[in-house]
C-alpha cells in the first residue's frame, strides 16, 4: 500500500488540474474496483464542478459542488494519469511502470479545467485493490471509511499531550499503537520505523512507558510526536518513498527512500554518528520492523 506521503504527492500533482474544473463525463470500463462503484456513479458526477482536492489519512477527497465528496483510495497499485493537449503525465511513484497498459484503465474523468482547457484524469489499477466512494458531505465523519480515524500526522496539532491518553497504561509495543489508525490516521509501517529511530525509541518498548504516572506525556513522547511530524514532512518534501508499485502524479520518482535510516537496511550499520549498532529486522504483527537495538531503547 502507498503510505501517506505518497498519497499527498499524488494530491499535489492533481490539484492544479482538478480544482475548479467541471466534470463533463465519467467513463467506466467496469462496474467495480475492489468494491462495486456507487450506484449512478457517472451520472451523479457529470456536470458538477470540483471545489477542492484534499486528503484524509490515505484517501484523496474530491469536494464536488452540491455537497458531495468523492473519496478515492489507491489500493496497492492504483495511479492516476493526467491526459491533456500537452501529453500524458502520471502523478505518483512506480518503480515498475504500468500505467501505460491501458487495459488497466478503469475510470476516466473528462474535465474542462478552470482555465477552459480539456483534460482527463484516468484511474489505472492492475490489481484492482483501489476503490471509490461517493459520500454526502454532512455524513463524512460518520462514514465507515472515516469514523474513528485519529489525528493526522502533519501539522502542529500532533503532540505528546494529544497522544498520551492513547498510550497510558498500554503494554502493547510502541509500534503497534502507532500503527493503530484510531490513534494516528495514515501513519504506516515505513514511517513508523523511521520516526522511532529518530526518537531513539525501541519499537518493542511498551507504549505505557512513555507516559508519566499522572497520565501526562514524558519527554520521550513529546520527542516522538515531533519526530513523526518531521519524518512525514521530510518524506512529502522528497516526493514519497518511491517503493515498487507506486508512482507520483507527475510521473517522477520520490527520493525519501534514499535517506532511510533503518527501513530495508537489515544488517547494515546504524546511520547515527555516535552509534556502532547494526540494523535488525524483526516481525511484529506480521509486519517487518527495522530498528537499531543499540541506540533505540
Amino acid at each position: 500500500m502507498p503510505e501517506l506521503p505518497e498519497v499527498e504527492t499524488v494530491r499535489r500533482g492533481l490539484v492544479d488540474v482538478m480544482e475548479g474544473a467541471r466534470i463533463d463525463h465519467v467513463v467506466l470500463s467496469r462496474p467495480d474496483l475492489r468494491f462495486p462503484l456507487p450506484e449512478r456513479f457517472a451520472e451523479r458526477l457529470a456536470g458538477r464542478r470540483i471545489e477542492a482536492l484534499g486528503r484524509r489519512a490515505k484517501y484523496l477527497l474530491v469536494e464536488i459542488e452540491g455537497g458531495l465528496l468523492l473519496a478515492m483510495h489507491l489500493g496497492m497499485s492504483g495511479s492516476f494519469r493526467i491526459e491533456s493537449p500537452e501529453g500524458a503525465v502520471v502523478p505518483g511513484v512506480f518503480a515498475h511502470p504500468r500505467s501505460a497498459e491501458r487495459l488497466h484503465d478503469h475510470v476516466r474523468f473528462d474535465l474542462t479545467t478552470s482555465d477552459g482547457t480539456s483534460a482527463s484524469i484516468v484511474f489505472n489499477d492492475p490489481r484492482r485493490f483501489g476503490y471509490m466512494s461517493l459520500i454526502e458531505r454532512e455524513a463524512f465523519e460518520a462514514h465507515p471509511h472515516f469514523a474513528g480515524l485519529g489525528i493526522e500526522p502533519t501539522g502542529n496539532e500532533l503532540s505528546g499531550a494529544v497522544l498520551a491518553p492513547f498510550f497510558a497504561g498500554r503494554a502493547a509495543p510502541l509500534k503497534a499503537v502507532l500503527l493503530d489508525q484510531r490513534v494516528i490516521a495514515g501513519l504506516g509501517n515505513i514511517y513508523v520505523c523511521e520516526a522511532l529511530w529518530r526518537a531513539r525509541l525501541s519499537p518493542r518498548r511498551a507504549a505505557g512507558t512513555v507516559v508519566r504516572k499522572d497520565g501526562t506525556a514524558s519527554q520521550r513522547l513529546d520527542r516522538l510526536a515531533e519526530e513523526i511530524r518531521a519524518t512525514i514532512a521530510d518524506a512529502i518534501a522528497a516526493g514519497g518513498s518511491s517503493l515498487r508499485d507506486y508512482r507520483q502524479a507527475d510521473g517522477s520518482l520520490g527520493y525519501f527512500q534514499h535517506s532511510f535510516a533503518v527501513y530495508g537496511r537489515e544488517d547494515e550499520p546504524c546511520k547515527r554518528d555516535d552509534c556502532r549498532g547494526v540494523v535488525r529486522r524483526i516481525v511484529q504483527s506480521g509486519r517487518s520492523t527495522f530498528f537499531c537495538p543499540v541506540c533505540q531503547r
